[in-house]
């Protein structure tokens, strides 16, 4: 399909970007100087979700705590273990040696076949998340051992998609802020919060850029 360019904002959306992302993205010009300069440098980029809630949520479990990069080094190895496709049934078929020597602390193996017992088990109710507020589905995932505020939010982010995220847990968003808005001076979460004031309703899209400013390379989940 052709990609439909927005004429207010030089950021190039196909049919796979978030409906809102170009007018989200021409607003956030409008109220935000910084992000008038990042927008326009990295606008030919979008959010990408994978669409498989238990692939964002086991991804967000093995990038905790590490850098972009490591956490790829590991889920390629889950990857590998799991025979190519992450699924409940195939995470709970590999024994904690074989999760282990993917790479992933012994906290994480328990965390992730914690995760796919909940799917397997169907004690989540995943087909209502569409209809439910952000802290609802938020309430329930964090339910999950393992799966804390920040986690729940990466899964609201890359994979429901939703608008108006802020995860102020995020260390990367916090760098970026401190980077872009108070250079380089430390920055408190109530700091954070205000300067975030200026992106609803579509913090997530302003988070995205945040991140694009310290790595041009969208992470996925």
């Amino acid at each position: 399909m052709t990609p439909v360019k927005e004429k207010s904002v030089d950021v190039t959306v196909e049919d796979i970007a978030p409906e809102y992302w170009g007018q989200a993205c021409t607003e956030l010009m409008k109220h935000d100087r910084i992000l008038k300069k990042l927008i326009p440098k990295y606008g030919s980029g979008f959010l990408v979700t994978r669409g498989d809630a238990f692939t964002t949520l086991a991804r967000a479990i093995v990038g905790q705590q590490i850098s972009v990069a490591a956490a790829q080094s590991v889920w390629n190895k889950v990857l590998l273990v799991a025979k190519k496709k992450v699924n409940p049934k195939n995470i709970l078929a590999l024994t904690v040696e074989e999760l282990r020597a993917a790479g992933l602390s012994g906290r994480k193996v328990e965390y992730i076949r914690d995760l796919a017992d909940h799917f397997n088990s169907g004690r989540l109710h995943k087909n209502q998340w569409k209809d439910m507020d952000d802290e609802s589905v938020i309430k329930e995932l964090t339910a999950i051992r393992g799966i804390g505020r920040w986690t729940a939010e990466m899964f609201l982010i890359f994979n429901m998609v939703r608008p108006d995220i802020l995860p102020l847990d995020d260390v990367g968003l916090i760098r970026a802020i401190s980077l872009n808005y108070f250079s380089g001076e430390p920055v408190s979460r109530h700091e954070a919060r205000e300067v975030a004031a200026n992106w609803a309703p579509w913090r997530t899209v302003a988070t995205w850029y945040m991140w694009r400013s310290i790595d041009p390379i969208p992470v996925e989940y």
